[in-house]
């Protein structure tokens, strides 16, 4: 099935086929509340990306010098499970753009996390990359100079210390601070449908964590970036003159199939609903998955008790991991690449890993992990010996605060 969708440009005319492969929300058992009628028609039809949705945004960079951030996700679906990168696009409108900004990973998503990316230009279109994961993480003033609109399209997972909300408000503070309007055109959060986990405090605030949010937070990129303007969250003095282009046929319940891994070690479904669990071992010495291919489907390291597991596994360099965690060395541990989709973040195999550790002490990467749980106090739950029911408790009030924010910002 596909949507067509078109707009007459001055010297032609564009007609895009939607993809449909994948990509069909699930229809929701009960009515999603607060939303209108209407709304709960959207569950048989296919989900349209904004991207995709040309004769809403098209007209706002007619005639304007466009800065594009983009990386490998940053498509347009034509037919089947086929589809065009955005800039490329652009330009076969005629559309003028004169650059283009990358964030963690690079343009082509190649680069290993926490890479530096450094600046180039793209052989393809010979257009100029200014790295936002290097000597800099905004634009800068001289970057913006020639630009007239920014346009923002990254597909992001709902995590928080997934680094593209992070570069996300960066983008927005410098063009607020520069007066540039900038445009994000929205993709699904294929995390969407719950909130939770711990709330950032802001003396932990970092590129893992810029704003007091959950670890899960339960909104799609164009709804979060509403919220940062709103909540005046943005460091310059004015909000950002923000446009979000909307998706359609798409609501928090719906589930979507990434046609494109967001990052190197996100392969997967099972990968993306299993990180915010999992993604918290980036702050220990524990590997969860990377140098195999089941990256974020899998932990383990030599240190734990090996008569507790009936699981190994070798972790060695490959794409995504130059250097992983425990290279070369024989890792007990679980498997998990069986789990079905996660609806909250579990603590279980986390408080697992530490329990059946050897030495405890080998476990925690302190500042690491605080940076990635955004609190210190997870950290010390689990080594007081807390349950996870007992830990998730002192979630509770942080969670039900942030959520009646969220409302506001929801439009879906």
């Amino acid at each position: 099935m596909a949507i067509l969708s078109g707009i007459k440009n001055t010297v032609l005319l564009w007609v895009l086929l939607v993809a449909a492969c994948g990509n069909q929300p699930k229809k929701p058992e009960i009515e999603i509340a607060g939303k209108e009628p209407e709304m709960q028609q959207h569950a048989n039809k296919p989900i349209v990306v904004a991207a995709n949705r040309t004769d809403q945004y098209i007209p706002l960079l007619n005639g304007k010098k466009i800065g594009v951030v983009a990386n490998q996700t940053t498509v347009v679906f034509k037919s089947g499970d086929s589809y065009t990168h955005l800039v490329d696009s652009l330009l076969s409108l005629q559309m003028d753009v004169k650059k283009v900004f990358a964030p963690e990973h690079g343009f082509r998503g190649q680069a290993d996390a926490g890479e530096k990316v450094t600046d180039g230009t793209d052989p393809k279109t010979g257009l100029p990359l200014i790295s936002l994961y290097g000597k800099n993480r905004k634009p800068s003033a001289e970057q913006l100079a020639d630009i007239d609109v920014v346009l923002f399209d990254i597909q992001d997972v709902g995590v928080r210390f997934y680094t593209y909300i992070a570069t996300l408000q960066l983008v927005m503070e410098a063009c607020a601070a520069h007066g540039v309007p900038i445009i994000v055109l929205d993709r699904p959060n294929p995390n969407a449908h719950y909130v939770d986990g711990p709330t950032m405090e802001i003396e932990h605030s970092g590129f893992l964590g810029m704003t007091p949010i959950p670890l899960v937070y339960g909104m799609t990129i164009g709804e979060y970036a509403q919220m940062i303007n709103g909540e005046g969250w943005l460091r310059s003095e004015t909000k950002a003159d923000l446009t979000v282009i909307p998706l359609e046929n798409w609501t928090h319940e719906s589930e979507y199939h990434l046609p494109i891994r967001p990052s190197p070690n996100l392969p997967n479904d099972t990968a993306i609903y299993l990180y915010p669990s999992l993604g918290l071992f980036e702050g220990t010495n524990i590997n969860a998955g990377r140098g195999t291919e089941f990256q974020f489907q899998r932990y383990g390291a030599p240190f734990l008790d090996a008569t507790q597991y009936n699981f190994t596994y070798t972790p060695q360099p490959n794409f995504g991991a130059k250097n992983p965690k425990q290279k070369g060395e024989l890792c007990y541990g679980k498997d998990l690449s069986q789990i079905p989709r996660m609806t909250e973040v579990s603590l279980m195999w986390l408080i697992d890993a530490y329990q059946n550790a050897d030495d405890k002490k080998k476990v925690f990467n302190t500042s690491g992990f605080t940076r990635h749980a955004g609190t210190e106090k997870l950290q010390q739950l689990i080594e007081a010996g807390k349950t996870e029911a007992e830990i998730k408790a002192t979630w509770a009030d942080d969670l039900n605060r942030f959520k009646t924010i969220r409302q506001k910002y929801l439009r879906y």
